[in-house]
């Protein structure tokens, strides 16, 4: 009966103290923002603590921003705080590298708090306003924008994966090689079904030509390229032809111009022969040189 008395005392130990948080979480004036409703920071003034339970830091903090909690009425602000192990995403979504991270937001416009952490200073940032002396996150970095959003997925997506490694390593008793080669597996595959699936959504979206439509193409390109060849070589005919009349035009302008000089030739070569003759004809006398005295 000992072990089952000793199981009953840890089972109503662990139920005491789940419902003592509850109750704890019930009694404190800060709420509790997650991944479900941590839009409701848009609208307002709010001061947003980032924390996790295994943090010293946030333990610490604690009290301090539960007094913080007790004056937001005299301050007419909004005091939440985010479990990033519960809410892995909006860690993501806030780019949230160190623990407690604290940010001031106003009406979606977000600050980073980067004062010390002590109640006189939180209260002064608000009272005073001295957020306003703070340069708001870029918009690029703004966790309401889109690619914040999908770095959130990622986020989230890194959670599951960490929890099933947890399992395989506790529940199934697989070594750490073993869980990674399955998660090497598992990649490989899914990147394969991925990219097939990208391949036929761009096929469906631009689906490729049949080959005799382009075969056909091909054909009436070589026409085209025949024809234009054709058309050129019609030109330099018609080209040379033309030159070819003006020439022969010139050339029966010049042709008077050559028969009147080759007869005028003609007839200075018919002179030059007559006088031939006339010196060689017998009726001429020729003289007989003297002989001298």
């Amino acid at each position: 009966m000992g072990p089952v008395f000793c199981i009953i005392y840890i089972v109503l130990l662990s139920a005491y103290a789940s419902a003592d948080a509850q109750q704890q979480t019930k009694d404190s004036l800060v709420q509790q923002l997650n991944e479900d409703n941590w839009d409701l920071m848009l609208t307002g003034e709010w001061m947003i603590e980032f924390y996790a339970p295994w943090c010293p830091a946030c333990k610490a903090l604690e009290p301090i921003w539960e007094h913080l909690a007790l004056s937001k009425k005299n301050l007419n602000i909004n005091v939440g705080k985010i479990d990033v192990t519960d809410s892995p995403g909006l860690s993501g979504r806030f780019m949230v590298t160190a623990l407690p991270t604290i940010f001031h937001v106003n009406n979606g416009i977000f600050r980073q708090y980067r004062s010390p952490r002590d109640k006189a200073s939180l209260i002064e940032f608000v009272s005073k306003k001295t957020w306003t002396k703070v340069d708001p996150i870029p918009s690029w970095k703004s966790p309401t924008s889109f690619h914040m959003s999908i770095l959130s997925q990622f986020f989230k997506l890194s959670q599951v994966l960490r929890g099933i490694h947890n399992k395989l390593l506790e529940d199934i008793g697989l070594p750490t090689w073993g869980s990674y080669l399955i998660f090497a597996v598992a990649t490989i595959i899914l990147g394969a079904i991925l990219g097939l699936f990208i391949v036929c959504l761009i096929d469906f979206i631009y689906p490729p030509k049949p080959v005799q439509q382009q075969s056909k193409k091909k054909q009436d390109g070589t026409l085209d390229n025949s024809m234009q060849e054709r058309g050129v070589d019609e030109d330099e005919i018609a080209e040379n032809v033309a030159d070819d009349l003006v020439d022969e035009e010139e050339s029966e302008a010049e042709e008077p111009e050559t028969k009147e000089s080759e007869i005028k030739e003609l007839e200075v070569s018919e002179k030059d022969k007559d006088t031939k003759t006339d010196t060689s004809s017998p009726n001429v006398r020729k003289r007989k040189p003297r002989k001298a005295d």
